[in-house]
């Protein structure tokens, strides 16, 4: 192991917070296996004692999402099923963010709106499907009235269906919309999401990301569990920009945009941590392999 800093030790206070179970799902390797000792060693490096690691296992055994063979450091879990999801990329959404990096998703003009009146009886399911709307970008105009730049329409359906409220939303489109007195689409669009604040959740990605890129090319002697911890952190920090970015189309936004920038860095560090792992590991972290897929793309677009 290198004796310099770890880069995962480096910022606790400006680190979102890692919850300690989303590190034991990350180090889910393809065999479906994680190594205890390996647990330890990253969990270290990103702040957490021995008994918080300890104390998650337990639990995640209790609820029947692992099964554990030994004991500490020398234990063996393995997953249940499937247990990566927590810090797995949504893969359509980080291919449709790095298309419109590469201007290959340009805005038609279109403004999208929902509407629905779904009653107090079925409060669960109206806050539901508004929960889904702000997840997939679209902001509030009025009560029960919602907008987005891009076409969700069927995946809102196909939320209110299963919900079993369809036939109180509406669905409609426009090219011409007005708020108050602004119909400029720039100016909508700076109405109606807090851009400062997602384009600075972009900029701490990006500075984020140049420093550990810095880091890897300065001194390629991190340890696994460094490089994994960095790839942890890093996957961390990418949902926290992401998550709230409703994927404007460029031509809606100030230019030029820090999430590009910041989007550009985070495949490149994940490229590069990717390929610094990879080096007599006979089974991979299923993580590398989500974030690959998701943002594969990017290696014909750039």
């Amino acid at each position: 192991m290198t004796t310099a800093t770890p880069p995962a030790t480096e910022g606790r206070a400006e680190r979102p917070e890692i919850p300690t179970r989303l590190v034991v799902t990350a180090l889910v390797r393809e065999d479906g296996t994680v190594d205890a000792g390996d647990l330890y060693a990253v969990a270290d490096l990103l702040g957490m004692s021995e008994t918080q690691i300890r104390l998650c296992v337990r639990r995640l055994v209790t609820e029947g999402r692992f099964t554990q063979e030994g004991r500490g450091r020398k234990a063996k879990l393995r997953a249940v099923a499937d247990a990566t999801g927590s810090l797995a990329p949504d893969a359509a959404y980080v291919r449709h963010a790095y298309r419109q990096d590469a201007g290959l998703a340009p805005w038609d003009d279109t403004w999208h709106l929902f509407a629905f009146a779904i009653p107090e009886s079925r409060r669960t399911a109206r806050d539901t499907l508004r929960e889904h709307l702000l997840h997939l970008g679209a902001a509030p105009l009025h009560s029960g009235l919602y907008v987005t730049a891009n076409p969700i329409a069927e995946l809102v359906r196909d939320r209110a269906r299963h919900l079993g409220v369809l036939e109180t939303l509406t669905t409609f489109s426009t090219t011409h919309m007005r708020v108050g007195d602004i119909t400029d689409p720039h100016a909508l669009a700076a109405t109606l999401w807090p851009l400062d604040e997602i384009a600075e959740r972009h900029e701490q990605l990006a500075a984020f990301t140049e420093t550990r890129l810095a880091h890897l090319t300065s001194n390629p002697a991190w340890s696994e569990a460094e490089l994994i911890g960095m790839a942890v952190e890093l996957a961390a920090r990418f949902t926290a920009a992401m998550t709230p970015d409703p994927l404007l189309p460029p031509q809606l936004l100030p230019q030029p945009w820090p999430g590009t920038r910041a989007r550009r860095l985070a495949a490149d560090c994940w490229h590069r941590l990717r390929q610094s792992t990879r080096t007599g590991e006979t089974s991979p972290l299923r993580l590398f392999a989500l974030y690959a897929d998701a943002m594969d793309q990017t290696t014909d677009t750039r």
